[in-house]
Protein backbone atom coordinates (compact mmCIF):
# COMPACT_ATOMS: atom_id res chain seq x y z
CA UNK A 1 0.00 0.00 0.00
CA UNK A 2 1.80 3.01 -1.15
CA UNK A 3 2.40 5.71 2.19
CA UNK A 4 0.53 9.12 1.78
CA UNK A 5 2.42 11.91 3.05
CA UNK A 6 1.11 15.21 3.22
CA UNK A 7 3.26 18.18 2.30
CA UNK A 8 2.84 22.07 1.39
CA UNK A 9 4.82 23.92 -1.24
CA UNK A 10 5.21 27.55 -0.22
CA UNK A 11 6.17 30.24 -2.52
CA UNK A 12 7.92 34.04 -1.49
CA UNK A 13 4.53 35.51 -1.68
CA UNK A 14 3.49 33.00 1.52
CA UNK A 15 0.83 31.41 -0.32
CA UNK A 16 0.87 27.44 -0.58
CA UNK A 17 0.42 26.15 -3.81
CA UNK A 18 -1.26 23.03 -5.36
CA UNK A 19 1.05 20.48 -7.02
CA UNK A 20 0.83 16.71 -8.08
CA UNK A 21 3.88 15.48 -7.03
CA UNK A 22 5.15 11.72 -7.79
CA UNK A 23 8.57 10.47 -5.57
CA UNK A 24 9.86 6.98 -5.37
CA UNK A 25 6.18 5.70 -5.92
CA UNK A 26 4.33 7.18 -3.04
CA UNK A 27 1.52 9.21 -3.20
CA UNK A 28 2.15 12.90 -2.16
CA UNK A 29 -0.91 14.71 -1.07
CA UNK A 30 -0.22 18.70 -1.63
CA UNK A 31 -2.83 20.51 0.30
CA UNK A 32 -4.31 24.44 -1.14
CA UNK A 33 -4.66 27.08 0.92
CA UNK A 34 -4.49 30.03 -1.74
CA UNK A 35 -5.53 33.73 -1.87
CA UNK A 36 -8.53 32.27 -3.55
CA UNK A 37 -10.17 31.09 -0.45
CA UNK A 38 -13.39 33.39 1.17
CA UNK A 39 -11.79 35.36 3.90
CA UNK A 40 -15.69 34.30 5.47
CA UNK A 41 -14.58 30.64 5.80
CA UNK A 42 -10.61 31.08 6.19
CA UNK A 43 -11.68 33.42 9.43
CA UNK A 44 -14.85 31.82 10.91
CA UNK A 45 -14.62 31.27 14.29
CA UNK A 46 -13.15 27.73 15.46
CA UNK A 47 -14.02 27.85 19.42
CA UNK A 48 -16.40 29.75 21.25
CA UNK A 49 -14.30 32.24 22.45
CA UNK A 50 -13.30 33.47 19.28
CA UNK A 51 -16.77 34.64 18.22
CA UNK A 52 -16.57 38.32 18.16
CA UNK A 53 -19.53 39.75 19.63
CA UNK A 54 -22.67 38.55 21.87
CA UNK A 55 -20.54 37.42 24.99
CA UNK A 56 -23.70 37.27 27.25
CA UNK A 57 -25.14 34.52 25.00
CA UNK A 58 -21.91 32.32 23.64
CA UNK A 59 -20.72 32.52 27.79
CA UNK A 60 -24.42 31.03 28.46
CA UNK A 61 -24.53 28.50 26.05
CA UNK A 62 -20.59 27.69 26.48
CA UNK A 63 -21.67 26.74 29.92
CA UNK A 64 -24.85 24.51 29.16
CA UNK A 65 -22.34 22.49 26.95
CA UNK A 66 -19.86 22.11 30.01
CA UNK A 67 -21.86 21.00 32.20
CA UNK A 68 -23.81 18.49 29.89
CA UNK A 69 -26.98 20.44 30.02
CA UNK A 70 -27.51 21.76 26.52
CA UNK A 71 -31.06 22.31 25.56
CA UNK A 72 -32.79 22.22 21.72
CA UNK A 73 -31.50 26.13 20.36
CA UNK A 74 -33.27 28.37 18.23
CA UNK A 75 -30.91 31.62 17.13
CA UNK A 76 -32.44 33.98 15.48
CA UNK A 77 -30.94 37.04 13.75
CA UNK A 78 -29.80 39.00 10.95
CA UNK A 79 -26.93 37.41 8.43
CA UNK A 80 -23.54 37.47 9.68
CA UNK A 81 -24.02 37.66 12.85
CA UNK A 82 -22.51 34.48 14.29
CA UNK A 83 -25.18 32.27 14.79
CA UNK A 84 -23.67 29.31 12.51
CA UNK A 85 -20.55 29.90 13.61
CA UNK A 86 -21.55 29.67 17.27
CA UNK A 87 -22.97 26.45 16.43
CA UNK A 88 -20.54 24.94 14.79
CA UNK A 89 -18.08 25.99 17.86
CA UNK A 90 -20.14 24.45 19.82
CA UNK A 91 -20.54 20.91 18.13
CA UNK A 92 -16.34 21.33 17.62
CA UNK A 93 -16.08 21.75 21.50
CA UNK A 94 -18.79 18.66 22.38
CA UNK A 95 -17.07 16.14 20.24
CA UNK A 96 -13.56 17.57 18.92
CA UNK A 97 -11.90 16.62 15.21
CA UNK A 98 -14.93 13.86 14.49
CA UNK A 99 -17.83 16.57 15.22
CA UNK A 100 -19.03 15.90 11.54
CA UNK A 101 -19.84 12.28 12.76
CA UNK A 102 -21.94 13.30 15.36
CA UNK A 103 -24.03 16.43 13.77
CA UNK A 104 -26.79 16.12 10.64
CA UNK A 105 -26.00 19.58 8.56
CA UNK A 106 -29.10 20.51 6.29
CA UNK A 107 -29.40 24.14 5.03
CA UNK A 108 -31.59 25.89 2.37
CA UNK A 109 -30.45 24.35 -0.49
CA UNK A 110 -30.86 20.84 0.93
CA UNK A 111 -34.50 19.46 0.32
CA UNK A 112 -36.35 19.60 3.59
CA UNK A 113 -39.87 18.93 3.32
CA UNK A 114 -42.15 16.57 5.28
CA UNK A 115 -40.77 13.77 3.70
CA UNK A 116 -36.89 14.40 4.72
CA UNK A 117 -38.13 15.25 8.65
CA UNK A 118 -39.66 11.62 8.40
CA UNK A 119 -36.50 9.61 7.30
CA UNK A 120 -33.39 10.94 7.13
CA UNK A 121 -33.71 13.30 10.24
CA UNK A 122 -36.04 10.57 12.18
CA UNK A 123 -33.37 7.82 10.96
CA UNK A 124 -30.03 10.09 12.05
CA UNK A 125 -32.11 10.85 15.48
CA UNK A 126 -33.36 7.52 16.25
CA UNK A 127 -29.81 5.67 16.18
CA UNK A 128 -27.38 5.48 19.37
CA UNK A 129 -24.06 7.12 18.93
CA UNK A 130 -20.85 5.41 19.95
CA UNK A 131 -19.66 9.22 20.34
CA UNK A 132 -16.45 8.29 18.65
CA UNK A 133 -14.39 9.43 21.56
CA UNK A 134 -16.14 12.90 22.21
CA UNK A 135 -16.75 14.04 26.03
CA UNK A 136 -21.20 13.65 25.07
CA UNK A 137 -23.36 10.75 23.62
CA UNK A 138 -25.86 13.39 22.57
CA UNK A 139 -25.98 14.16 18.82
CA UNK A 140 -26.88 17.43 17.16
CA UNK A 141 -29.00 18.12 14.56
CA UNK A 142 -28.41 21.47 12.74
CA UNK A 143 -31.37 23.28 10.56
CA UNK A 144 -29.53 25.97 8.62
CA UNK A 145 -32.03 28.93 7.43
CA UNK A 146 -35.05 27.01 9.21
CA UNK A 147 -37.55 29.77 8.72
CA UNK A 148 -37.39 28.69 4.99
CA UNK A 149 -38.92 25.14 5.85
CA UNK A 150 -42.77 24.46 5.04
CA UNK A 151 -45.03 24.33 7.77
CA UNK A 152 -45.69 20.50 6.88
CA UNK A 153 -42.23 20.28 7.70
CA UNK A 154 -42.29 22.15 10.99
CA UNK A 155 -45.33 20.50 12.79
CA UNK A 156 -43.74 16.87 11.54
CA UNK A 157 -40.40 17.86 13.52
CA UNK A 158 -42.29 19.18 16.09
CA UNK A 159 -43.31 15.64 17.16
CA UNK A 160 -39.46 14.30 15.90
CA UNK A 161 -38.13 17.17 18.55
CA UNK A 162 -40.01 15.21 21.69
CA UNK A 163 -39.58 11.42 20.95
CA UNK A 164 -35.64 12.00 20.73
CA UNK A 165 -34.88 14.42 23.09
CA UNK A 166 -32.99 11.58 25.00
CA UNK A 167 -29.98 11.31 22.55
CA UNK A 168 -30.22 14.01 20.17
CA UNK A 169 -30.54 18.05 20.27
CA UNK A 170 -31.37 20.30 17.66
CA UNK A 171 -30.45 23.70 17.21
CA UNK A 172 -32.59 25.83 14.49
CA UNK A 173 -31.04 28.71 13.04
CA UNK A 174 -33.42 31.54 11.43
CA UNK A 175 -33.47 34.79 10.24
CA UNK A 176 -37.06 35.67 10.61
CA UNK A 177 -38.42 34.48 13.96
CA UNK A 178 -42.17 34.91 12.48
CA UNK A 179 -41.93 32.10 10.10
CA UNK A 180 -40.94 29.22 12.70
CA UNK A 181 -44.37 27.60 13.92
CA UNK A 182 -44.85 28.63 17.77
CA UNK A 183 -44.89 24.86 19.01
CA UNK A 184 -41.35 24.82 17.61
CA UNK A 185 -40.30 27.75 19.38
CA UNK A 186 -41.83 26.94 22.44
CA UNK A 187 -39.68 23.53 22.44
CA UNK A 188 -36.27 25.70 22.08
CA UNK A 189 -34.54 28.23 24.34
CA UNK A 190 -34.66 30.95 22.19
CA UNK A 191 -31.24 33.53 21.67
CA UNK A 192 -31.50 36.49 19.03
CA UNK A 193 -28.19 37.19 17.58
CA UNK A 194 -28.35 41.43 16.93
CA UNK A 195 -26.31 42.93 14.35
CA UNK A 196 -22.81 43.22 15.39
CA UNK A 197 -21.73 46.74 17.07
CA UNK A 198 -19.32 49.24 14.99
CA UNK A 199 -16.07 47.95 17.76
CA UNK A 200 -16.76 44.32 17.27
CA UNK A 201 -16.72 44.72 13.66
CA UNK A 202 -13.85 46.92 13.83
CA UNK A 203 -11.87 44.69 16.16
CA UNK A 204 -12.17 41.74 13.98
CA UNK A 205 -11.66 43.72 11.04
CA UNK A 206 -8.33 44.32 11.97
CA UNK A 207 -7.23 40.94 13.08
CA UNK A 208 -8.04 40.20 9.64
CA UNK A 209 -6.03 43.23 7.92
CA UNK A 210 -2.67 42.29 10.24
CA UNK A 211 -3.14 38.69 9.45
CA UNK A 212 -3.47 39.31 5.61
CA UNK A 213 -0.99 42.40 5.97
CA UNK A 214 -3.32 44.90 4.37
CA UNK A 215 -2.44 48.82 3.81
CA UNK A 216 -6.05 50.19 4.91
CA UNK A 217 -6.27 53.82 5.43
CA UNK A 218 -8.12 54.98 8.78
CA UNK A 219 -11.21 56.44 6.56
CA UNK A 220 -11.22 52.71 4.59
CA UNK A 221 -11.51 50.83 7.65
CA UNK A 222 -14.79 53.05 8.56
CA UNK A 223 -16.16 52.80 5.24
CA UNK A 224 -16.02 49.16 5.43
CA UNK A 225 -17.50 49.43 8.90
CA UNK A 226 -20.45 51.51 8.27
CA UNK A 227 -21.08 49.92 4.97
CA UNK A 228 -21.46 46.27 6.52
CA UNK A 229 -24.62 47.22 9.08
CA UNK A 230 -23.27 44.85 11.77
CA UNK A 231 -22.95 41.79 9.40
CA UNK A 232 -19.84 40.15 9.90
CA UNK A 233 -19.92 38.57 6.35
CA UNK A 234 -20.61 41.36 4.50
CA UNK A 235 -17.50 43.54 6.37
CA UNK A 236 -15.47 40.28 4.97
CA UNK A 237 -16.69 40.00 1.56
CA UNK A 238 -16.36 43.95 0.90
CA UNK A 239 -12.75 43.47 2.55
CA UNK A 240 -11.74 40.95 0.37
CA UNK A 241 -12.85 42.33 -3.09
CA UNK A 242 -11.97 45.92 -2.39
CA UNK A 243 -8.17 44.18 -1.73
CA UNK A 244 -8.46 42.19 -5.01
CA UNK A 245 -9.79 45.47 -6.73
CA UNK A 246 -6.48 48.03 -4.77
CA UNK A 247 -3.62 47.71 -3.04
CA UNK A 248 -4.31 50.26 -1.08
CA UNK A 249 -7.85 50.15 0.29
CA UNK A 250 -9.64 53.53 0.86
CA UNK A 251 -13.11 54.64 1.56
CA UNK A 252 -13.17 55.99 -2.74
CA UNK A 253 -11.98 52.28 -3.22
CA UNK A 254 -14.27 50.90 -1.06
CA UNK A 255 -17.07 52.68 -2.05
CA UNK A 256 -15.84 52.16 -5.61
CA UNK A 257 -15.98 48.41 -4.77
CA UNK A 258 -19.33 48.29 -3.77
CA UNK A 259 -21.00 50.82 -6.12
CA UNK A 260 -22.52 53.05 -3.24
CA UNK A 261 -22.49 56.75 -3.71
CA UNK A 262 -19.26 58.12 -1.63
CA UNK A 263 -20.32 60.79 1.00
CA UNK A 264 -19.12 63.69 -0.91
CA UNK A 265 -21.37 62.51 -3.86
CA UNK A 266 -24.35 62.25 -1.57
CA UNK A 267 -23.39 65.88 0.05
CA UNK A 268 -23.30 67.59 -3.47
CA UNK A 269 -26.77 65.58 -4.20
CA UNK A 270 -28.24 66.71 -1.27
CA UNK A 271 -27.30 70.33 -1.60
CA UNK A 272 -29.72 70.42 -5.22
CA UNK A 273 -32.09 69.05 -3.75
CA UNK A 274 -32.62 71.61 -1.24
CA UNK A 275 -31.27 74.37 -3.32
CA UNK A 276 -31.81 74.35 -6.94
CA UNK A 277 -34.66 74.23 -9.00
CA UNK A 278 -36.78 70.99 -10.67
CA UNK A 279 -34.74 70.86 -13.97
CA UNK A 280 -31.25 71.53 -12.74
CA UNK A 281 -31.21 69.22 -10.11
CA UNK A 282 -32.98 66.24 -12.76
CA UNK A 283 -30.10 67.07 -15.36
CA UNK A 284 -27.29 67.35 -12.44
CA UNK A 285 -28.08 64.38 -10.96
CA UNK A 286 -29.08 62.37 -13.42
CA UNK A 287 -25.10 63.30 -14.77
CA UNK A 288 -23.90 61.93 -11.77
CA UNK A 289 -25.75 58.34 -11.86
CA UNK A 290 -24.97 57.85 -15.38
CA UNK A 291 -20.89 59.17 -14.79
CA UNK A 292 -20.41 57.31 -11.62
CA UNK A 293 -23.12 53.98 -12.23
CA UNK A 294 -25.11 54.96 -8.70
CA UNK A 295 -27.94 52.99 -8.25
CA UNK A 296 -31.48 55.23 -7.33
CA UNK A 297 -32.30 53.41 -4.10
CA UNK A 298 -28.84 54.25 -3.00
CA UNK A 299 -28.95 57.65 -3.07
CA UNK A 300 -32.64 57.70 -2.10
CA UNK A 301 -31.09 55.37 1.22
CA UNK A 302 -28.29 57.95 1.85
CA UNK A 303 -29.97 61.01 1.29
CA UNK A 304 -32.34 59.48 3.55
CA UNK A 305 -29.61 59.26 6.30
CA UNK A 306 -28.39 62.97 5.58
CA UNK A 307 -31.98 63.99 6.22
CA UNK A 308 -31.43 62.80 9.73
CA UNK A 309 -29.11 65.08 10.63
CA UNK A 310 -29.43 68.32 9.09
CA UNK A 311 -32.09 70.74 11.06
CA UNK A 312 -35.34 71.03 10.28
CA UNK A 313 -39.01 71.43 11.46
CA UNK A 314 -40.43 68.11 12.36
CA UNK A 315 -43.29 68.36 10.76
CA UNK A 316 -41.51 69.02 7.31
CA UNK A 317 -38.86 65.61 8.33
CA UNK A 318 -41.64 63.26 9.01
CA UNK A 319 -43.36 64.10 5.40
CA UNK A 320 -39.90 63.79 3.27
CA UNK A 321 -38.85 60.50 5.27
CA UNK A 322 -42.37 59.11 4.62
CA UNK A 323 -41.99 60.11 0.73
CA UNK A 324 -38.74 58.80 0.28
CA UNK A 325 -39.86 55.52 1.77
CA UNK A 326 -42.36 55.50 -0.53
CA UNK A 327 -39.88 55.60 -3.33
CA UNK A 328 -37.36 53.39 -2.23
CA UNK A 329 -40.54 50.89 -1.90
CA UNK A 330 -41.92 51.71 -5.36
CA UNK A 331 -37.99 51.24 -6.40
CA UNK A 332 -38.35 47.90 -5.22
CA UNK A 333 -41.12 46.91 -7.70
CA UNK A 334 -39.19 47.53 -10.48
CA UNK A 335 -40.71 51.26 -11.00
CA UNK A 336 -39.07 53.53 -13.61
CA UNK A 337 -36.40 55.46 -12.57
CA UNK A 338 -36.64 58.81 -13.74
CA UNK A 339 -40.08 58.30 -12.31
CA UNK A 340 -39.02 58.18 -9.29
CA UNK A 341 -36.09 60.64 -9.65
CA UNK A 342 -38.75 62.92 -10.48
CA UNK A 343 -40.84 62.25 -7.57
CA UNK A 344 -37.61 62.62 -5.08
CA UNK A 345 -36.98 65.96 -6.39
CA UNK A 346 -40.82 66.95 -6.49
CA UNK A 347 -40.73 65.55 -2.49
CA UNK A 348 -37.68 68.15 -1.50
CA UNK A 349 -39.32 71.42 -3.67
CA UNK A 350 -42.44 70.58 -1.40
CA UNK A 351 -40.38 70.67 1.70
CA UNK A 352 -38.77 73.47 0.30
CA UNK A 353 -42.15 75.43 0.28
CA UNK A 354 -42.61 74.39 3.74
CA UNK A 355 -39.40 75.32 4.73
CA UNK A 356 -39.93 79.01 3.61
CA UNK A 357 -43.34 79.04 4.83
CA UNK A 358 -42.47 78.39 8.26
CA UNK A 359 -39.90 80.87 8.17
CA UNK A 360 -42.45 83.66 7.07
Amino acid sequence: MAEVVSVMDIDDDNDVNTKSINDKGKNVVVLSDTKATPWVEKYRPQSLADVAAHRDIVDTIDRLTSENRLPHLLLYGPPGTGKTSTILAVARKLYGAQYHNMILELNASDDRGIDVVRQQIQDFASTQSFSFGAKASVKLVLLDEADAMTKDAQFALRRVIEKYTKNTRFALICNHVNKIIPALQSRCTRFRFAPLDSFHVTERLKHVIEAERLVVSESGLAALVRLSNGDMRKALNILQSTHMASQQITEEEVHLCTGNPLPKDIEQISYWLLNEPFSKSFKQISDVKRRKGLALVDIVREVTMFVFKIKMPSDVRVQLINDMADIEYRLGFGCNDKLQLGSLISSFTRARAALVAAAK
